[in-house]
């Protein structure tokens, strides 16, 4: 015999749970499965992108470096004097290249093309677009953009933010149902498939449920709406992450500054005042006399005569490796610095959330912790559906109309209760508008099951 769950007629909180939690499940379920198969293709690929771009990556080890004025000749040579310099990645240790990185038209925003230099023997190992901080190669970048939008652009970021919208939701009310059924179902026992499968869904439910809150807050920072909110809710309570200030003083004009770095014109085009490699080396010295001690780092020229170089850690695999300085180019004076240390305390968990989410942090532990998460996630998903084939026969009971839908549970709550959830829904709303939006369509799609337009025979929610 199935487990059954006793309940009084006048119980509505449980029931409408269930009804909330099948429909979220059943309808963003698809997305929460794509959403988090491809982030466990993306946190287990490091090494098979390492694989597939070795002859780029690596060189011969032995030799002194070169300066890396001398490798931003080369990489400049080979791509033409048309690209924009915007950054360099000296090689982080023997055995690896340098990265020249070049803004040219046709990259999507974040992407930049890499020159890989040899740093002793000069030797250009290949060319290849990079995104992010992470330096992201071609094969990642394809599956980062997949979980991201599905390749669809902006159009397609509304996919992960419902995704990420309800994951959160639907671990908390499963949790909820668990602990229901664990009292409920105290000294019962069935050997149904259904019951078995019920069994297995909600045990590794629970088990993920803290991973899964972790996935669905840190995968909602990088959202379109809801993210954008986190973002203003943070700078509301002092909360975000320290800006680096890179303005430099106007105590001389620009074209006095240009002249002393050896330009004539006032007003010269970006890329005359910062595609001068000699300054690479100095800006390098500079952060190491100041601290900067990371062995993976980027220097990152001006964007403009009134802006100072960045030299930042980016060695996202140790928790306190982002610091940075910004460096007067007229005189090699720090004019700002940005200290992990004195981050906000939510500033820094944020940094580590989001290296944690993307499997970053601390190296291979933590790809293999995103990996199985999203993996069993994944399975958690196929056994919610599999648990809905099997009761679709049982389904259709008590009334002609089909099972009992969401409004004729709200029908048996009192006018306190409801309004307290109108305004807990009206809140998330507007916090998360994706949820919000179809956490309406549930509702309109119950409204028209409710109706009894779908046949006994047919399969049914």
């Amino acid at each position: 015999m199935p487990i059954t769950i006793r309940t009084s007629d006048e119980r509505w909180g449980y029931p409408l749970l269930v009804r909330l939690h099948f429909y979220a499940g059943f309808f963003v379920g698809p997305f929460i499965f794509v959403a988090a198969l491809s982030g466990a293709l993306f946190a287990l690929t490091p090494q098979v992108e390492r694989w597939l771009y070795d002859s780029v990556l690596t060189v011969q080890q032995g030799g002194e470096h070169r300066p890396i004025a001398d490798q931003i000749r080369v990489a400049r040579q080979a791509i033409g004097h048309s690209a924009i310099l915007s950054a360099v990645r000296p090689a982080p240790a023997d055995g690896l290249t340098t990265r020249v990185m070049f803004s040219v038209d046709g990259l999507a925003e974040g992407e930049h093309q890499a020159i890989f230099v040899d740093p002793s023997k000069l030797d250009i190992r290949g060319s290849l677009v990079v995104y992010g901080t992470s330096g992201t190669l071609p094969f990642r970048i394809w599956i980062d953009f997949l979980h991201r939008e599905l390749h669809l652009g902006e159009v397609g970021r509304y996919y992960s933010e419902l995704a990420a919208s309800w994951l959160w939701l639907v671990a908390l009310g499963g949790l909820l149902l668990w602990w229901r059924r664990r009292r409920a179902d105290s000294g019962l026992s069935s050997d149904s498939p259904r019951s078995r499968l019920r069994y297995w869904h909600s045990t590794l439910g629970v088990v993920l449920s803290v991973a899964l809150l972790f996935f669905s807050i840190t995968g909602l920072t990088w959202s379109n709406w809801a993210g954008a909110n986190i973002a203003a809710l943070r700078a509301q309570m002092d909360w975000s992450t320290p800006e680096l200030n890179t303005a430099l003083a106007p105590d001389q004009p620009a074209g006095e500054v240009l002249h002393h770095q050896g330009h004539g014109a006032a007003n010269p085009e970006p890329v005359e005042q910062i595609d001068r490699p000699e300054l690479f080396d100095q800006m390098l010295a500079k952060a190491r006399a100041t601290g900067i001690d990371a062995a993976i780092l980027e220097i990152k020229p001006a964007a403009d005569p009134a802006s100072a170089w960045v030299v930042r850690e980016i060695d996202r695999g140790w928790p306190t490796q982002v610091d940075a300085v910004a460096i007067d180019p007229r005189t090699m004076t720090v004019v700002g610095e940005q200290v992990f240390k004195d981050f906000p305390i939510v500033a820094k968990l944020t940094r580590w959330g989001i290296d944690a989410h993307m499997g970053v942090l601390f190296g291979l532990l933590n790809q293999l912790f995103v990996a199985f998460c999203a993996l069993a996630l994944c399975l958690l998903v196929i056994l919610g559906y599999r648990m809905w084939w099997l009761r679709r026969p049982s389904e259709v009971r008590q009334t002609a109309s089909g099972p009992r839908r969401v409004f004729h549970h709200l029908r048996k709550a009192s006018l306190k209760s409801l309004l307290i959830m109108a305004l807990g829904v009206l809140l998330l709303g507007v916090f998360a508008p994706v949820m919000g939006v179809s956490l309406l369509l549930f509702l309109v799609i119950d409204a028209w099951l409710s109706r009894g337009n779908i046949s006994s025979r047919a399969p049914v929610l």
